[in-house]
């Protein structure tokens, strides 16, 4: 009995150490108190502030996601109109071609093509994919 409690590592998620994070591979971590942040925007949360506690691996450690304390998050910040309006703004500058100012439904490869298909190579578009210029807002407001 003695040999196997030698064995035996207790580790405490939450004592501060030396720095390093306790690591969970895909699907081990079920732990009842931990989310990553997807998980967390789901139930309506935000880490707010907090550092994470732990790491989750997956694909042999090429992709993980960090783990935060459900108890420690805080609820999300409710969408406001003027965040909103910025939101629409920005993703106005993406979906609006520099040549036709169409506003497109998607964004533009604007890095690489420069203009919507129609104006690189005359690729007609699908008319209810866009609104016609002066583009308006998109706002739910």
């Amino acid at each position: 009995m003695a040999d196997q409690d030698q064995d035996l590592v207790d580790v405490d998620l939450y004592a501060p150490g030396d720095g390093s994070l306790p690591v969970f591979r895909w699907k081990q971590a079920g732990h009842a108190n931990l989310a990553t942040r997807r998980q967390l925007r789901e139930m309506g949360l935000r880490p707010g502030g907090q550092e994470p506690v732990a790491r989750i691996e997956c694909r042999g450690g090429k992709r993980f996601a960090w783990l935060y304390r459900i108890d420690l998050a805080k609820p999300k910040r409710p969408m406001t109109l003027a965040k909103e309006a910025a939101l629409d703004k920005a993703m106005a500058a993406r979906q609006t071609c520099g040549i036709c100012r169409r506003r497109y439904f998607h964004c533009l490869p604007l890095k690489t093509l420069g203009s919507c298909l129609e104006c690189f190579d005359g690729t007609p578009p699908d008319p209810a994919s866009y609104i016609a210029p002066p583009a308006k807002h998109l706002l739910a407001a």
